[in-house]
């Protein structure tokens, strides 16, 4: 009787399959990309520079401690709070501004605040300070940078209506749209320049 042999598999075609399936996954996989604040980083100062006098009531003092609760010109804050705070202190307008040079501008003419002589000067005078801490959970802290940005969003969003009857995000979209239409740079530089956002960011602490 004749020995019946068992039919061979042809692997050929399931390699094939599998390469079509690798590619068909990577084509359709989404990935994750981590999310970050977005910093322009300032230039090494030359060796002569003398940094200017900032007085202190120019300075919002924001600190987040290892717990990710907020202390606030030292005082417990909710982040929910934050926004209105740093609006009130940037658009305080209680003294002289500067220009780029550092020559005083006089006293801010578009600001809305309560001019309190223990707030900041100027807009362009406004500096914000966020230290954190070593141990604060990173979304506590893109949440407070949130809030921030949101505050100088709603000021220039405040003042780009009332100066050129459009918020600021159609006129930034305006001007991406047509970059040779020298008024509408104007106008952005404008609003910019009267709101610029200044968030001076500390090297974080290490609380045991």
């Amino acid at each position: 009787m004749a020995r019946r042999e068992n039919p061979e598999i042809n692997a050929g075609s399931m390699a094939d399959i599998a390469f079509l399936l690798l590619i068909f996954f990577l084509v359709t996989t989404t990935m994750n990309v981590d999310s970050g604040v977005s910093k322009k980083l300032s230039e090494k100062p030359p060796e002569d520079y003398v940094p200017p006098i900032i007085k202190e009531k120019n300075i919002f003092e924001v600190n987040i401690n290892r717990n990710n609760e907020l202390l606030v010109e030292g005082s417990r804050m909710d982040i929910e709070e934050l926004k209105d705070a740093a609006i009130a202190f940037i658009d305080n307008g209680g003294g002289d501004g500067k220009i780029d040079e550092g020559e005083p501008t006089g006293p801010c003419n578009y600001c809305k605040g309560e001019r309190s002589i223990k707030s900041s000067d100027h807009p362009n005078k406004a500096i914000i300070s966020v230290q954190s801490d070593r141990g604060t959970e990173y979304g506590t802290y893109l949440k407070v940078q949130n809030e921030l940005i949101r505050a100088y969003s709603d000021l220039r969003n405040r003042l780009s209506k009332e100066r050129y009857g459009i918020p600021f995000p159609e006129l930034e979209d305006s001007y991406k749209d047509d970059r040779s239409n020298l008024e509408l740079k104007k106008k952005v530089e404008d609003i910019k320049r009267s709101y610029p956002e200044i968030i001076s960011d500390s090297e974080p602490t290490s609380s045991n």
